[in-house]
């Protein structure tokens, strides 16, 4: 003899929200987490450790304006100037963005709603680029603030300014795909950081002896290739192409082709948003 329980469920009847309204509430979720809020105060340390960092050298540069009118840091070079405590804070937070839902392997749950893989992952790439522009951008516009506030002789640099918070927006869509895409190969954070810093770690230790390697021996066209292995002077090429910045490379080497650059950042913001679309479609088919 069967019985039956009323443990209290309700049939829905309000409005569905659909597809959008899901995906959005993801990237904000993923938002939150990259800054730990909601989360314990231990979470919190890291992300705002370093955009505190981020942000020293706006005070000093606007106490410089005021005092000696002179600009501290360039717009244009900032990324690049500031580029090791990017690559920390996209190592310890990517992580947080992909792992749990690995660890936990609550994806199926995920996407047995209205969400596709490509909204998923959608979601979680714009949630960490967000993190990450507004890791850069936002020290970039304290700067610039206060350089109208400090009236510096001249006009302001409002283009310099502009192309800069553009080629930020890049950076980070860049930095994005790839530090997501290596954090996804492993439901461990501990990994997952090793894995983004390493990569980081190679591609700046090398990138200066393989150039000059090549410049060396008279190979300055290919030598010039080699800054491009990092996405910081990758992305400070196209600036340089489209705004006419000076580059700021650690020899203020040459750099390849505008175009060349441009294509090559375009194939791999590409390549890294495909290789974390496979990776979670191998991780849903589970």
């Amino acid at each position: 003899m069967s019985e039956i329980y009323d443990i209290g469920y309700r049939h829905y009847d309000g409005v569905r929200l659909g597809r959008g309204y899901a995906t959005r509430a993801l990237a904000v979720h993923s938002l939150r987490g990259i800054f730990g809020l909601g989360r314990p105060a231990r979470s919190k340390i890291v992300p705002f450790a370093l955009a505190a960092i981020m942000i020293m050298p706006s005070i000093v540069g606007i106490a410089m304006m005021a005092l000696i009118q002179q600009r501290g840091i360039a717009y244009s070079g900032f990324a690049v100037i500031m580029q090791a405590v990017v690559a920390i804070f996209l190592a310890a937070q990517a992580p947080t963005v992909v792992a749990p839902d690995l660890r936990y392997r609550v994806l199926p749950l995920y996407l047995s709603r209205p969400v596709t893989i490509t909204e998923y992952v959608g979601a979680k790439v714009a949630a960490m680029t967000v993190a990450v522009f507004a890791l850069i951008a936002v020290p970039l516009t304290v700067t610039f603030l206060g350089e109208l506030v400090v009236d510096m002789p001249g006009p302001p640099a409002t283009g310099e300014y502009l192309g800069a918070v553009l080629m930020a927006l890049l950076l980070a869509l860049l930095l994005s795909a790839f530090g997501l895409a290596l954090a996804s190969f492993t439901p461990r954070r501990g990994l997952g950081v090793a894995s983004v810093i390493t990569v980081y770690l190679l591609s700046s230790a090398s990138v200066p002896i393989i150039y000059g390697s090549l410049y060396s021996t008279g190979n300055e066209s290919a030598a010039a290739w080699a800054w491009l292995a990092n996405p910081f002077w990758l992305v400070d090429s196209v600036q340089h192409w489209l705004f006419g910045t000076p580059p700021h490379s650690i020899e203020s080497a040459a750099y390849p082709s505008g175009p060349a650059s441009a294509a090559v950042l375009v194939l791999l913001i590409a390549a890294g948003l495909a290789a974390l679309g496979l990776r979670y479609r191998k991780a849903a088919a589970r």
